[in-house]
C-alpha cells in the first residue's frame, strides 16, 4: 500500500496536556478506519451482526468477522449525542456530560479492602457496595458513581443485581453499574424504573447507565453486543470503555494501542448507532500498559494517564464525551 508524504502537516513536539494536533489526529482516526475496513472486530452476537449487515457492514459470517466502511463509521461519529443528560436521582445532581465538561468519579472495581474497624484485608461484600455509595454521595468532589466494590459474597451471575440493590438505596447521585449480561441489565433497568415512576420517566431523567469493555484486541464478545444493543432500544447511556494492554492484548508502542483501542470503541458505537440512531453513547477507556515483570495492569503507571489524556483528545475531536481512567 503506497503512502504518500503529507503537507501542511502540524507537530506537538515533547509532552504536553494537548496531546496532539488536529492533522495529528486525523492520522490516527484514518489508521483507524484502515483497521476497521480491512482487518475488521470479530462480533460474536448473531443479532450484532445481522444489525451491522443491515447498515452496511460486510460480514463474514463464518468466522463472525465485521468489516466497517468508512462511511458507516463517521455517520455514526456523528449521529451519536453529543451531550448527554446524566440525572440524578436527586436533580441537584444532574450532570450534562458534553466533550469538554471535565468532572471527576470513583475508580472501579475494588476487589479487596481493609476494614476500617478491624483492619483486616479482606474481600468486598454487598455492604461495602452499599457504604462506599453513601460515601460517594456525600462528597462534592464525586460528581456521578461508579459500582467502587462489589457483593462478592453472592453468586456471580448475579452478583450485579446485588450491587445496584445497594447503590440504588444509598446514592442520590447518577449511577454507573455493570450488568455482566442482558438479562441482569433489564432487571437493573426494572429497578431503575421503579425508583423514578416509569419507564417513560426513566426515558425522560435516567438516573443510571452501564459500562461495557470490548476485549482486546478487537473483539465485540455476545454479552457486550447485547448490552449495547439493549441499552440503544432502551435509551440507557452505555459506556464503551476498552481496557487494552499495550504490549499484551494491543500493540508495545502507545501509538499503535491507541488505534486498535481507537476502532474497539468506534465498533460498540457503530452497532449502539445502528441499532438505533442518537443512542446515547460514552467513549470510554481504561486501556494501559502490561507490567512485563508482573504480567499485570498496572492502573497507576506514566503510560496509563499518557494514553488516557490522548483517548480524552480523541474524543473530544469526535465531540463525544467521554470517561477515562486517571493516572
Amino acid at each position: 500500500m503506497i503512502r504518500c508524504l503529507q503537507a501542511g502537516f502540524n507537530r506537538i513536539d515533547g509532552f504536553g496536556l494537548r496531546m496532539f494536533t488536529e492533522d495529528e489526529l486525523y492520522a490516527i482516526h484514518c489508521a483507524t478506519l484502515e483497521v476497521m475496513r480491512d482487518t475488521g472486530l470479530f462480533v460474536g452476537s448473531k443479532e450484532a451482526r445481522e444489525i451491522l449487515a443491515g447498515a452496511g457492514a460486510v460480514v463474514d459470517e463464518e468466522n463472525q468477522i465485521v468489516k466497517f466502511p468508512p462511511y458507516l463509521v463517521e455517520d455514526a461519529i456523528r449521529s451519536a449525542p453529543r451531550t448527554i443528560l446524566l440525572a440524578g436521582r436527586n436533580p441537584k445532581h444532574d450532570f450534562i456530560a458534553d466533550s469538554k465538561r471535565v468532572a471527576f468519579l470513583n475508580f472501579g472495581e475494588g476487589l479487596r479492602v481493609i476494614d476500617p474497624y478491624t483492619k483486616e484485608y479482606r474481600p468486598t461484600t454487598k455492604d461495602d457496595v452499599a457504604k462506599t455509595a453513601l460515601m460517594c454521595d456525600a462528597m462534592d468532589q464525586i460528581i456521578v458513581h461508579n459500582r467502587a466494590v462489589g457483593a462478592d459474597e453472592k453468586p456471580g451471575p448475579v452478583q450485579p443485581l446485588h450491587n445496584a440493590e445497594a447503590i440504588f438505596a444509598n446514592t442520590s447521585k447518577h449511577c454507573f453499574i455493570g450488568a455482566m449480561n442482558v438479562q441482569n441489565f433489564r432487571k437493573i433497568i426494572e429497578m431503575a424504573s421503579a425508583i423514578v415512576g416509569g419507564r417513560d420517566k426513566l426515558r425522560e431523567r435516567p438516573i443510571y447507565s452501564t459500562i461495557v469493555c470490548p476485549t482486546s484486541p478487537l473483539k465485540l464478545v455476545p454479552e457486550c453486543c447485547d448490552i449495547i444493543i439493549e441499552g440503544a432500544r432502551q435509551g440507557i447511556t452505555v459506556c464503551i470503555l476498552s481496557m487494552a494492554m499495550a504490549g499484551a492484548t494491543s500493540p508495545v508502542t502507545l501509538a499503535g494501542t491507541l488505534v486498535t483501542h481507537n476502532a474497539e470503541v468506534l465498533g460498540g458505537i457503530v452497532l449502539s448507532q445502528a441499532t438505533k440512531k442518537g443512542a446515547p453513547v460514552i467513549y470510554g477507556s481504561s486501556t494501559t500498559i502490561m507490567d512485563l515483570k508482573t504480567a499485570t495492569a498496572p492502573v497507576g503507571s506514566p503510560e496509563l494517564a499518557m494514553i488516557n489524556a490522548a483517548v480524552a483528545g480523541l474524543a473530544q475531536y469526535y465531540l463525544l464525551p467521554s470517561w477515562v481512567a486517571g493516572g
